[in-house]
């Protein structure tokens, strides 16, 4: 059934990413958030959308135009010599460069909601999640498609709350009733938790208590560098934690005690209150606001994030990540590389090995018992999610914090400015990286000894974060 494939991630449909690995899928990546930019630009007419997401990755057109296998190129060559091709480099609008972005018209729609009545008005106070569903209902029928919806309950014409309709009748064709909706997931995937009270700590409906959710995490490599990154936050920022290892730093923060000083938000929309890990990333327990995704993407790629915690994947030599192709495995863009483009303070965290590492925090020291087999800063990446050099031009601070040391990107190169007790300089560090960073005169300073402690001495993270503002 499938043709092509556009998107941003697919690391959660094995079956297609197989398919693309095959090269019996072409297909292409784009950043989620300007993917969702483009289809309001479609939904008022227009063909597609200029952003600075994803300039100097694998998404710019002057490197692989986003094409995900041998196929996409062929495509993308036959479709650029009409000068129609998905992702196009636009070296001089008003003085600055761009990629635009390019849709498709699209034919259908297929979304999910909570309740429509039958005029077929749709709300989503279920829903964990508040998703651009309007935005691309407009962007279908632009292009006189159809929209279908599938719901859990149909109710009476007139009846629903005026204010809380999330796509209005003008823009519905179908409305599906599900007919067993105690099925539904809410979440990314199904996880053995989908119980009426836990979702609706999700969808906002109910406030849940946070004990189950915040568990201290034992002293382990994870946690060092957990506390590490938190660090470098402050009191009054807006704080973004990606998945994986970076959900933790609001474990680490609510253990110190310093939670309720910054702002947690998520890329689909969720601000306030504690993030969800795992099968329910992007929603969050206790939420404050749900902001249409799209719109919240507007703001990342505006305003900019304070500061973003994000996976140590790959770096290369100069500091860019590659997190969408690693192994030879297709994984994903997502809000990544529209997060982080905005991000003014951004930590890349995860170990600095990978494959078979064994590690331990002994005595305040780090004890590393197995070397992993993959290395992870490497001298070139086969693919970059973000450019670290567009990054430093605009004044961005970027670190990665790996359980062993800490770098700082600077406009000179990669400043290994730490190093942590017990650990080797030759054999743990430069012998396990493909390139050589710039190392100080003196050489780096330990990393902080409290974080390598059972309890976070001297004051823990809100004396760091006190002593920021004297």
């Amino acid at each position: 059934m499938l043709k092509w494939d556009i998107s941003s991630h697919e690391s959660t449909t094995p079956g297609i990413a197989k398919l693309i690995q095959d090269d019996k899928l072409p297909a292409w990546y784009m950043p989620l958030g300007t993917m969702l930019q483009m289809y309001k630009e479609q939904g008022r007419g227009m063909q597609g959308v200029l952003s600075k997401v994803g300039l100097g990755t694998f998404m710019d057109e002057r490197v692989d135009a986003g094409c995900l296998n041998p196929s996409a190129k062929k495509i993308t060559a036959e479709l650029a010599a009409q000068n129609k091709q998905f992702i196009k480099y636009v070296p001089d609008f008003d003085g600055e460069e761009y990629l635009y972005y390019r849709g498709l018209p699209y034919t259908k729609a297929l979304m999910r909601a909570t309740t429509a009545d039958e005029n077929g008005n749709v709300t989503i106070e279920n829903e964990v999640y508040n998703l651009e569903l309007s935005t691309i209902a407009r962007a279908v029928k632009a292009y006189g498609g159809k929209v279908i919806v599938q719901v859990e309950r149909l109710a009476k014409a007139g009846s629903l709350d005026p204010k809380m309709v999330k796509i209005a009748r003008n823009l519905v064709d179908y409305i599906v009733v599900a007919e067993h909706p105690e099925n539904i997931v809410h979440g990314l995937w199904p996880h053995g938790k989908q119980n009426i009270n836990y979702w609706h700590g999700l969808s906002g409906r109910i406030k849940v208590p946070l004990s189950d959710s915040l568990k201290p995490m034992p002293l382990d490599a994870q946690k060092v560098m957990v506390r590490r990154a938190c660090m470098e936050a402050q009191a009054g920022w807006m704080c973004n934690f990606g998945i994986g290892l970076p959900t933790f730093c609001g474990s680490v923060m609510a253990e110190e005690g310093v939670m309720d000083e910054i702002t947690m938000i998520s890329e689909s929309g969720s601000v306030g209150g504690v993030p969800g890990g795992g099968p329910d990333f992007g929603g969050h327990w206790n939420i404050e606001a749900s902001v249409d995704q799209g719109d919240h993407f507007d703001w990342f790629d505006g305003t900019g994030l304070d500061f973003g915690v994000f996976g140590l994947s790959e770096a290369q030599e100069d500091g860019s990540i590659n997190t969408s192709f690693l192994n030879g495995v297709t994984l994903g863009v997502g809000g990544f590389a529209n997060i982080t483009a905005g991000a003014n303070n951004a930590m890349f965290i995860g170990t600095f090995t990978a494959k078979g590492l064994e590690e331990a925090i002994e005595d305040g020291k780090l004890v590393i018992k197995k070397e992993g087999r993959l290395k992870k800063f490497v001298k070139k990446s086969l693919q970059l999610t973000f450019d670290a050099n567009l990054a430093v031009k605009r004044g961005k601070r970027l670190l990665y914090i790996t359980e062993r040391c800490v770098f700082e990107r600077t406009p000179e190169g990669m400043v290994l400015i730490e190093i942590a007790p017990g650990v080797d300089l030759q054999k743990d560090i430069l012998d396990q990286m493909e390139f050589t960073p710039i190392i100080p005169a003196g050489g780096p300073r330990l990393m902080p000894a409290e974080i390598f402690q059972p309890v976070w001495g001297n004051g823990g993270l809100k004396a760091v974060w006190e002593a920021k503002v004297k």
